[in-house]
């Protein structure tokens, strides 16, 4: 804390109003894998300090990479300057005043993350790709020790330590056979590579002698990867900044029905082992959850301090504060074992992964993505062909809207397509309109 008291000392020579000062010091492992070798491996420190100054409610955010006197002076007076440039925000009115208690999360730390050698769970992971006849695989590991600290001008001084683990492979079986998976942890007792690896290889082995498919309306089994990705522009859909950006496809819907009785959506910063969990928010705000649709019903946005009292509202500790933002997506389970789903569709599709999610119109829910590695033909419940050159052209309200099954298991995924990581189960979406890739 040290450093960030000399930066707010220097903060209130300028007078400022409300100031939010955080430093994130990382220690990172990498390992990067290709044609089932490991190629790379590095490490990597980083300290970051990021500062969100207003006065007269106007608003400067910049960071600061070196800590000394004089750079941190130089800083604040640059911050000082650019106060005076830039317009007035009139829709802000505050942070959040402390002081806070806050309660720890379990399985939020471990401290072996640091020690151990993540190359042995990557040489698992290619070792039991190769047992399942798999020709090559691709990925990385990344490993993260976190040390996280934070003071603003409304009496908020908070710290917190945070270990993440993000592993994530593809198993090619043959040149357009292929499989992805991914896991994310915080600790190592729940990070499992070589099960990842066996999920991954798996579906690429069913993925030789792709055919063409029909367009259509087809009912979908979604593997949690494909669907984390839609659910995270649901949940950045939930930000109040995207209905008052015009950009919402909830806006005006609010304790409105949005989706399926059987949906009920959370972001959860308090989960135990969330990659994301934290026991504040960027305002220092203690962290909650929050039901975002509820039984289909749309019960509430995510909203920051400001916002929360510009809509008469409570905060919902998802601060960002320019736009607030979820920590740990959470789609409840339903009653179903996976063969049970399976067994729900009579022709249909399975679907695994997905790329190139695109939005016509953010404000209406217009999308269109393109599945890849596995896609299926389900037939009474059988996998029976590996599709290709096909295209999801659908409403992300529709799709909620028909939400008919959900697995019982429960699996948290990450990916680069959900960079808000997602606890789900396998969902079955009916009539799902199916185009051309070049439609």
């Amino acid at each position: 804390m040290e450093v960030l008291d000399k930066i707010s000392r220097e903060l209130e020579k300028i007078n400022a109003d409300d100031y939010v000062i955080s430093q994130a010091k990382s220690n990172a492992s990498h390992v990067k894998f290709a044609n089932s070798k490991i190629v790379k491996t590095g490490v990597e420190t980083l300290n970051l300090i990021d500062l969100f100054v207003v006065k007269k409610k106007r608003i400067v955010t910049t960071s600061i990479h070196k800590t000394d006197d004089k750079n941190i002076k130089e800083t604040v007076q640059k911050v000082k300057k650019f106060l005076k440039l830039v317009p007035e925000n009139k829709n802000y009115v505050g942070i959040a005043e402390g002081p806070f208690k806050y309660i720890e999360i379990d399985d939020s730390y471990d401290k072996r993350v640091g020690k151990e050698d993540i190359v042995e769970h990557v040489e698992k992971a290619i070792s039991v790709a190769e047992s399942l006849g798999i020709k090559r695989c691709a990925g990385v590991l990344d490993a993260y020790d976190i040390y996280l600290s934070l003071l603003t001008s409304n009496n908020v001084r908070a710290s917190d330590k945070a270990t993440k683990l993000y592993f994530s492979i593809r198993c090619h079986k043959t040149k357009d056979a292929s499989g992805h998976m991914t896991a994310c942890s915080r600790v190592l007792s729940k990070f499992d590579t070589e099960k990842v690896a066996e999920h991954a290889a798996r579906i690429a082995s069913l993925g030789k002698g792709k055919k063409n498919l029909s367009p259509g309306n087809y009912d979908i089994i979604f593997e949690p990867l494909p669907m984390a990705d839609l659910l995270n522009t649901v949940m950045d859909s939930a930000s109040i900044f995207s209905v008052e950006a015009n950009i919402s496809f909830f806006k005006g819907l609010l304790n409105k029905k949005v989706a399926s009785s059987k949906v009920t959506l959370a972001d959860d910063a308090t989960m135990r082992n969330g990659f994301n969990s934290a026991m504040f928010d960027q305002e220092g705000v203690p962290t909650q959850r929050t039901e975002v649709i509820k039984n289909g019903i749309l019960k509430s946005f995510l909203h920051n301090t400001s916002t929360a009292k510009r809509h008469k509202t409570k905060t919902t500790a998802n601060a960002g504060l320019i736009s607030p933002s979820p920590f740990n997506i959470v789609l409840e389970p339903g009653d179903f074992r996976k063969d049970e789903i399976f067994r729900e569709m009579k022709r249909g599709l399975y679907i695994t992964n997905l790329w190139y999610t695109r939005f016509q119109n953010y404000a209406t829910g217009d999308f269109s993505t393109i599945p890849r590695d596995g896609a299926f033909i389900v037939e009474n419940g059988e996998i029976k062909q590996a599709v290709k050159n096909i295209r999801i052209s659908e409403n992300i309200l529709n799709l909620l809207k028909n939400v008919s099954a959900l697995g019982r298991k429960s699996y948290q995924i990450k990916s680069w397509e959900a960079e808000t990581p997602v606890t789900l189960p396998l969902t079955l979406v009916k009539n799902c309109r199916i185009t051309k890739p070049e439609n």
